[in-house]
């Protein structure tokens, strides 16, 4: 007898649903197979499902029976497969009478050898090509459950045990119940429940104004400064000030996590925007996204969120030269042989390094020991074309201990994200006839011409300070650029001469003699 069962098959952050078509030949040979490209976990499945029949007290089939994928070009890999197939071999063998009903459902789930029904990676995406393919409902694993329930019109079920799938379909799709989720409520009430903010910073006023500056116009930055200045922990609270996460950003961010196994068990939309942090041992392929079934990297899991590289410099420089393009484009493109995946990867990148190998170069108090010729060669590490693509070049300089011990408020994150979210709402309405760009970093130079436009004291001090402070020509952009986000921030509408002066001292590396 022939039955059909339908899974779905995830690649890249889509998912592509696949027939699992299954005959019980009813006659002598190989017990059973799987065809259809299955990798090893799909074949090794098998092993798994005769183990719950036998645990469960169903009967195994001892006649040839055989499981199709289609369509059947396309790489199956994973556990997940392992319950629709096993309910397909159950119709087949007519130990379900419902048979009919299991084509209504998209069934995903990996199984133990009891029985018991594992979490599966990439539920958002199922559940929301499941729907949009007109099937009545999804089953999957409990713990998926509230993450595929994000998705409306679709019933949902999450279900811990095979049994608990099989008694549903033979009690004619009852005893189960859809799970609901109140996506909005979810999502608005757990967007600002940080446990870090920026009245736990002491002092660093003007490294506080260079990241709001930062999180306002969606610039690049990376910090300068000796160890224990405050870096890591500055970064790391530029998310509290980021504008909160549109539903619909949260929706992408969460199909990342989701198809990549971030996600927590019974977890819905992310909420927060992402705060990635890789070692600087990373590799290019882990940085980027990639294997032979392409998984996202940091940079995709970044995505409407921030990339933090601490101690820039160590990293390899391969891996530093790959994020150029995906900076630039803001997705990153992994081809393999037989697929090509587009992952998103729109990010804030933050970097932070020492200024030289022992740390103190510039240091205010101690000396520096490193040889001469040391300082430019640790700042070759980075390549010209990467720091072309950062905004804001912010030194970090120590706090004195009287700024450390002073008993006085400082300003808390929510003050500083009202005035980052207004000047991202004048943006808003600058580039709302240009599809794909939202803030200040994202304009092409044709529009910076348009939108820059600077008075003849303002371009006479940007003149002046080019050539006063050897600025690079890649500096020129870069300066506009934040300058028009420092005006937005005084929401005005014109870039006034101390805006550009205020941007002009974020341009450190670029100065000639910056590193002796």
């Amino acid at each position: 007898m022939l039955v059909k069962t339908f899974g779905s098959a995830v690649y890249g952050v889509e998912a592509i649903t696949i027939t699992i078509e299954v005959n019980w030949l009813n006659q002598s040979g190989k017990d059973m197979m799987i065809v259809g490209l299955p990798d090893n976990a799909v074949k090794e499945s098998l092993q798994r499902i005769e183990s719950t029949f036998k645990t469960n007290n169903f009967s195994v089939p001892r006649t040839k029976v055989v499981v199709n994928l289609a369509p059947a070009d396309i790489k199956k890999s994973g556990t997940p497969f392992d319950l629709p197939i096993a309910l397909g071999i159950l119709g087949a063998s007519e130990q379900i009478e419902n048979r009919d009903a299991l084509a209504n459902y998209v069934i995903m789930g990996e199984l133990a050898l009891n029985g018991d029904i594992r979490s599966i990676k990439g539920a958002l995406p199922i559940a929301i090509q499941a729907r949009k393919e007109g099937f009545k409902g999804l089953i999957v694993p409990k713990m998926n459950a509230k993450e595929a329930g994000m998705v409306n019109n679709l019933q949902v079920f999450g279900v811990e045990h095979i049994k608990e799938v099989i008694d549903f379909f033979e009690n004619d799709e009852t005893g189960l119940q859809p799970t609901v989720i109140n996506t909005r409520e979810e999502f608005f009430n757990s967007q600002y429940d940080f446990e870090i903010d920026f009245t736990d910073v002491k002092g660093q006023e003007n490294i506080k104004r260079a990241l709001e500056i930062a999180a306002a116009g969606g610039h690049n930055a990376i910090l300068i400064g000796p160890p224990g200045a405050g870096k890591t922990m500055l970064a790391k609270r530029l998310p509290t000030i980021l504008p909160p996460l549109s539903l619909q950003e949260a929706l992408e961010t969460t199909k990342i996590h989701s198809v990549a196994g971030k996600l927590p068990e019974n977890s819905t939309l992310v909420s927060k925007r992402p705060f990635r942090s890789p070692h600087h041992t990373i590799s290019d392929v882990a940085l980027v996204g990639g294997g032979g079934i392409p998984q996202p990297g940091e940079i995709s899991l970044a995505h409407n969120g921030v990339l933090f590289l601490d101690e820039l410099p160590e990293f390899k420089r391969t891996v530093l030269e790959v994020m150029r393009q995906p900076m630039e484009e803001r997705r990153v493109t992994i081809s393999r042989a037989k697929v090509a995946v587009d992952f998103p990867a729109s990010f804030m990148l933050i970097a932070s390094m020492n200024p030289c190998p022992c740390g103190f170069y510039n240091h205010p108090e101690r000396e520096c020991t490193c040889p001469p010729g040391t300082v430019q060669k640790y700042l070759n590490k980075i390549s010209g074309p990467l720091l072309d693509r950062i905004d804001l070049h912010v030194e970090v300089t120590p706090v004195a201990f009287s700024e450390l011990s002073a008993i006085k408020p400082q300003e808390n994150s929510a003050s500083i994200r009202e005035r980052v979210i207004k000047a991202r709402e004048m943006q808003e309405k600058r580039y709302a006839a240009h599809p794909g760009i939202y803030c200040n970093a994202q304009m092409s130079s044709k529009m910076l011409k348009e939108i820059c436009v600077i008075n003849t004291v303002g371009a006479n001090l940007l003149k002046a300070a080019m050539e006063k402070l050897n600025l690079s020509a890649r500096a020129y952009d870069r300066i506009l650029k934040v300058s028009r986000t420092i005006a937005d921030l005084s929401a005005s509408d014109d870039i006034k001469p101390e805006y550009l002066a205020e941007a002009i001292q974020y341009r450190s590396l670029d100065r000639e003699g910056w590193a002796g």
